[in-house]
């Protein structure tokens, strides 16, 4: 998905970006980045972070950023970034969050402009240029800021570094967060707030959908207002966010406990205990499990010391077998047992199976399974997720294409699948349950999860489970 911090302050700041930047290292596994203006030029570092921990590959190079007050940190999930720009607006840094749907347009027709772009090295354009590119068109940012807005299907939040100030500008329609934090001796902009305590920052205020602000030392102005609209990434609370952040001042981790809840209201399982899947799952069980008056089990724990990541080889076999490899069952919890796992979602659903057979083998005697979203029916069209969030590796189609006996599933055909009281859905849930060898599953319905989460669902982003969605 990605993440950004940047900070602004009146003493040095590098230690502030270093550390507010690895508090979003739950958001990517594959690139991450800083760059800072040291009161001469812009200094910058890139590296990947697929085999090893942030930390570790950005520590050692702290020195070389010394006496920086002004500087922005990514955690990103693609290419390369930040990127450093020399432009007629003047010398920037940047960084972004969010996946352009429409790059391949807005590429053609910067070409017949005769603009061109250096390649990454998977021949592919790197989306941070586009975006600069469309930035550096406007004769100011604030020019800038609006052509990017207007030219981008899907999304895109982004932080602009200058050598005085930090632009940070939240994608149209809000699906990802920005949020301001403050101290005595500046500000901070980030995707989580999460990493402002220990820093010893305060929330301010989240910035609004399609809202651009300029933040310097003394303050922060709007150079651009909030538009009314907004469409947040309802996904951010089930699994992505971090348990401590808030979005709209809504908190993750309470979020998680009301999802838990509400799928023990309408559960009338007899269990022995409850579980979450680690780790995102286990917000879920303890809201299941508060609410249920059932013990709350660990039967399944993470191994981490040596297993860092879940996403490290590029091999999607490989990342199967870390992921299956980490966790380390506990028989004296599982044997004979009957239990409830709670989960954020099922995407592939192979992971999952894999965990449903070592539990087999470790003497559970019933596992049911609870999903804390509905089927995934749609792959996301506004933000890098996955890869493996393709249509056609999304375990719930694949389970629609054999009942329909088609391989083109048309938006008519899928509907009545994403709706709970249909006889359709009924026999996909089934059909999913028989496949993974379990003896029950089942998932929250869309009501429930926005009811959970408190916003109404014209402010919330749930494109993967009903195809609703803003564009324009």
């Amino acid at each position: 998905m990605s993440g950004f911090f940047g900070c602004i302050s009146r003493k040095e700041c590098v230690t502030d970006v270093f550390y507010g930047t690895d508090y979003h290292s739950h958001l990517g596994t594959k690139k991450a980045g800083m760059a800072f203006f040291n009161g001469e030029r812009f200094v910058r570092s890139i590296h990947n972070i697929e085999s090893s921990y942030f930390r570790n590959k950005f520590e050692s190079e702290l020195p070389e950023f010394s006496g920086s007050t002004i500087g922005i940190g990514v955690i990103s999930d693609m290419e390369s970034q930040p990127i450093t720009i020399t432009s007629h607006l003047g010398r920037y840094a940047i960084a972004t969050v969010g996946r352009i749907d429409n790059i391949n347009e807005i590429a053609e027709q910067l070409l017949k402009e005769k603009i061109h772009f250096a390649e990454l090295s998977d021949s592919t354009i790197n989306p941070t240029e586009i975006i600069c590119i469309l930035i550096n068109k406007g004769n100011t940012f604030k020019e800038g800021i609006e052509n990017v807005y207007n030219a981008i299907k899907g999304s895109c939040s982004f932080l602009i570094l200058t050598e005085t100030c930090i632009y940070a500008c939240r994608d149209k329609f809000g699906r990802t967060p920005i949020i301001i934090g403050k101290n005595e001796f500046g500000y901070v902009v980030a995707s989580e707030n999460c990493s402002f305590s220990n820093l010893s920052y305060n929330t301010v205020r989240d910035i609004g959908p399609g809202e651009a602000i300029r933040v310097s030392k003394d303050g922060y102005n709007s150079i651009i207002e909030p538009n009314d609209r907004m469409q947040i990434c309802s996904f951010l609370w089930v699994y992505y966010g971090y348990p401590s952040s808030n979005y709209e001042g809504i908190n993750v981790e309470d979020t998680r406990y009301r999802c838990g809840a509400a799928l023990a209201r309408r559960d009338e399982l007899k269990i022995d205990c409850v579980a979450g899947i680690p780790d995102s799952g286990i917000g879920h069980a303890i809201g299941y499990s508060n609410e249920k008056q059932i013990p709350y089990e660990r039967p399944f724990v993470k191994y981490t010391p040596t297993w860092p990541r879940s996403f490290m080889p590029q091999n999607q076999e490989m990342r199967d077998l870390v992921a299956k490899m980490k966790l380390l069952p506990n028989k004296t919890i599982t044997e004979g047992a009957k239990i409830a796992f709670m989960d954020d979602s099922i995407v592939r659903g192979t992971q999952l199976k894999d965990n449903v057979v070592k539990l087999r083998e470790c003497g559970v005697k019933e596992v049911h399974i609870r999903i804390a979203c509905p089927p995934l029916l749609y792959p996301c069209t506004f933000l890098n997720f996955s890869t493996s969030r393709s249509s056609f590796d999304l375990f719930a189609r694949r389970v629609i294409r054999d009942i329909e006996g088609t391989e083109e599933l048309t938006d008519e055909l899928l509907q009545p699948y994403s709706d709970p009281d249909t006889p359709q859905y009924s026999l996909m849930i089934n059909k999913m349950k028989n496949h993974l060898q379990l003896d029950s599953l089942q998932f929250q319905r869309l009501d429930d999860l926005v009811e959970t989460i408190g916003l109404p669902k014209c402010k919330l982003c749930t494109h993967c489970w009903d195809n609703s969605s803003y564009w324009e």
